[in-house]
């Protein structure tokens, strides 16, 4: 009998991503915050774009992205050329590893980082080095240390999930000019349109050969489920990755979506608005229940509990309440819950939930 195939090195080392639950058996209102969505769902404007778009599904989409990379470049005043659009951030972060990451090769991630930058860095044969954060916060000193010539990546989400930390601009600058030459700091920017008055990285990554950045429509545009993500970069690493992507990768639908998206400037700056209020509602809340908290600069905040056992009573009760929160063992965080912020409402009934809880 002939014997089964044989991955390559690494692949069977990746622990699968477990996504956010969704359900709760016995509950029909159930109030979802376990995966940082929009909870004003997606703009009008997209919807209507993608179901315009829907009657022309069976044509193939543009290969070249034209109409959203142009859009974006609007947007953000960046050059279009040097926007690359993929599914999610997700596969640019994936195109990232299988185009610089080989058998021998390292990538950097903070110790809480995104679980699929080590999944992306072992389906590439590299190898993932988790670095200490300082507070729940890079570490760049730490990062540096453990920086060598193997290093070719290093990721750092900002703010961080699933913390909600952010790193100053003079600290990410101190980082890129610190790397090994030939290495690429890639700043995944999925929360970045949470933070007033922040590019996510833009301006250094048009200015600087070794700096890359990823975004997303996922949160503050509410197309999680369209998967639309895009990245700014050098033109050389971007003239790489579309060596990478498949012609195709992006559907009609989808591309209609986000760009109506991008364009609706006054969805974003509502929504902006919004999270900054119920966020602050939810930090206060918090720590008036005697809970830990950092201040958060995305679309959740990160809860501390006593230990384990104590966040896993609190998540079970909460699930009896039709609640679902993130708990976030995964991320080398037991202790911990990562709500996701929602509406005025949202806010009011987990608030109330933690009260009746603590109060047992």
């Amino acid at each position: 009998m002939q014997s089964a195939p044989q991955p390559q090195p690494g692949i069977l080392d990746i622990a699968l991503y477990q996504g956010g639950a969704s359900k709760v058996a016995g509950h029909s209102d159930v109030l979802k915050l376990s995966s940082n969505e929009n909870p004003h769902g997606a703009p009008a404007s997209a919807q209507a774009a993608a179901a315009e778009a829907a009657a022309a599904m069976h044509l193939y989409p543009n290969t070249d992205h034209a109409g959203l990379r142009a859009k974006i470049a609007e947007v953000h005043g960046v050059e279009a050329e040097r926007i690359i659009c993929g599914v999610g951030s997700d596969e640019i972060i994936h195109w990232l590893c299988q185009a610089y990451v080989g058998p021998g090769d390292e990538v950097l991630h903070p110790e809480y980082g995104f679980l699929m930058y080590p999944i992306s860095t072992r389906a590439a044969g590299g190898a993932p080095v988790a670095v200490g954060e300082r507070n729940r916060t890079v570490d760049v000193d730490a990062m540096l240390a453990a920086a060598t010539e193997r290093t070719k990546l290093v990721f750092i989400a900002n703010p961080a999930n699933p913390t909600g930390t952010f790193l100053g601009g003079q600290d990410v600058v101190r980082l890129a000019d610190g790397l090994p030459d030939g290495c690429l700091l890639v700043m995944d920017g999925a929360y970045a349109e949470y933070v007033e008055d922040f590019d996510g990285g833009l301006g250094l990554a048009g200015a600087r050969q070794n700096v890359f950045v990823t975004r997303t429509f996922s949160k503050m545009y509410g197309l999680g489920g369209m998967r639309v993500g895009w990245g700014y970069g050098p033109q050389e690493v971007i003239d790489v990755l579309n060596r990478l992507r498949g012609p195709f990768n992006l559907s009609n639908v989808a591309l209609a979506a986000a760009e109506a998206a991008m364009a609706d400037r006054a969805f974003v700056d509502r929504c902006l608005a919004d999270n900054t209020t119920q966020r602050t509602r939810l930090i206060d809340g918090l720590r008036d229940l005697g809970l830990g908290c950092d201040r958060s600069e995305a679309n959740f905040v990160l809860a501390r509990f006593a230990d384990e056992d104590e966040a896993l009573a609190c998540d079970a009760f909460l699930k009896s309440q039709g609640i679902i929160v993130r708990h976030v063992a995964a991320y080398g965080l037991p202790h911990c819950l990562r709500m996701t912020v929602g509406d005025d409402a949202g806010t009011t009934r987990l608030l109330d939930a933690l009260g009746t809880w603590r109060a047992a």
